[in-house]
């Protein structure tokens, strides 16, 4: 049975082939990624990976799909997938100096064994940021497309002070979880 991930994330891809994995394809989900009123960073999470591999799903039916999302949260807030430098900078105020959450919803779905998903937590705290590292940071533009505005890999992760839980987490795709959920369907070791 072929194996698709759907997501367009590089990362994601990259994370993968660390677990020796490659899918047969890649095939990006187009949903709505908007929070409905009240939703809950967790919750949200969960329901996102949800819906990218259903709507695979239905157009892939003889195959076992893997979906994921990652959302910051901040409390009861959801931070953006910054796209401008005012959300960028907006995210980098908020993240200085605290602690936040970073989950990442994933499902995998075939036609013998419908859906599964699970939801991964990674509490992550960054140092009180200098007006210095800001303009460094958003004229790197490293944050563009990113769950709160900060990818790990790459210069911000000189901002984390420390971390709880899983650093495959915050890359985008929870390492664990993901090869003993993908396990439960054939796929991988």
């Amino acid at each position: 049975m072929r194996f698709i991930l759907a997501s367009a994330s590089p990362r994601r891809l990259s994370l993968l082939k660390q677990i020796y994995l490659t899918p047969d394809d890649v095939i990006p989900a187009d949903i709505n990624e908007d929070p409905i009123p009240g939703e809950l960073p967790g919750p949200h999470a969960r329901r996102l990976a949800n819906e990218k591999c259903q709507a695979i799903a239905d157009i892939e039916a003889n195959a076992i799909i893997l979906a994921a999302d990652t959302v910051v949260g901040v409390g009861r807030r959801i931070l953006p997938k910054t796209e401008t430098e005012a959300e960028a900078e907006q995210c980098l105020d908020l993240l200085s100096g605290r602690a936040h959450r970073v989950f990442t919803g994933i499902a995998v779905h075939s036609p013998d064994q419908g859906l599964q998903s699970r939801v991964v937590e990674t509490r992550v705290k960054v140092k009180r940021l200098s007006e210095r590292e800001r303009e460094i940071y958003i004229e790197s533009e490293e944050w563009r497309g990113k769950a709160g505005g900060y990818g790990i890999q790459g210069y911000a992760e000189s901002f984390i002070q420390s971390l709880s839980g899983s650093y495959s987490n915050v890359v985008g795709l929870p390492l664990t979880e993901t090869r003993n959920l993908l396990r439960f369907y054939g796929i991988g070791t």
